[in-house]
């Protein structure tokens, strides 16, 4: 079985994870903020556990957002940087796909709504069910709106479905009616662990690039960002 190495660092969560002979290490946790100082460890840890070092390992896993800008920028230049050092092929996995993959692999949900705050009153979001070969691919083109424009964004593929991501919550009294969970939503931020499953696929179909290909996914415009202060 290949080994495939994971690293997300694109929300409030940070987390690794590690396929190894059919079975899976991987460390998840909550670091607003922290994310250059946690992750390098984390996969330092997790590479101890496993007794392997990254020349042993047959591609990288990066989480290419949407968002943080400072999280993705994180985890792909980290990527890049261990990649390089071990000349690995490497795959970039949406953090909306991510969580949609979790919902299906923890909870059997076909049919999910991802959707995560991405501040100045917005959330990145996207639309996914479950394919012929396992995985949550999207419906729609990931996108980023004003929560009540969510609605409208999905009203041509569903009405309601099951829903992650932290935009449930941040934006609740817009947004609560279009899923089928109640309350907050079980799954709030991407793990690393669920990246593994949809990136076997990429690997297997070639689509992996060398570390000087890897390529953040913003979906948000970085140059109106930037213009306000204090944002990431």
């Amino acid at each position: 079985m290949p080994k495939y190495l994971a690293i997300d660092a694109s929300t409030e969560a940070c987390s690794v994870a590690l396929s190894l002979e059919n079975k899976v290490i991987s460390e998840f946790e909550l670091c607003p903020q922290s994310h250059s100082i946690v992750l390098l460890p984390m996969i330092d840890r997790i590479l101890k556990q496993a007794d392997i070092t990254l020349s042993e390992l047959d591609g990288l896993v990066f989480g290419r957002g949407p968002g943080s800008f400072t999280g993705v920028r994180i985890g792909v230049g980290v990527a890049q940087g261990l990649a390089f050092s071990a000349d690995l092929p490497v795959v970039g996995i949406s953090t909306l796909q991510t969580m949609a993959q979790q919902a299906y692999e923890k909870y059997q949900q076909t049919e999910v709504i991802a959707a995560i705050d991405a501040r100045m009153s917005e959330i990145y979001a996207g639309y996914y069910k479950l394919n012929e070969h396992g995985i949550m691919a999207a419906m729609v083109e990931e996108t980023v709106l004003a929560p009540a424009e969510l609605s409208q964004y999905l009203k041509e593929h569903t009405r309601g479905c099951y829903g992650v991501g932290s935009g449930w919550d941040a934006y609740s009294a817009e947004l609560t009616s279009l899923k089928t969970n109640n309350g907050s939503p079980e799954l709030l931020f991407p793990d690393a662990s669920a990246m593994l499953t949809i990136a076997k696929k990429e690997f297997d179909s070639g689509n992996a690039v060398s570390a000087e290909h890897a390529q953040p996914v913003y979906v948000r415009d970085t140059v109106s960002w930037k213009k306000l202060p204090g944002r990431e």
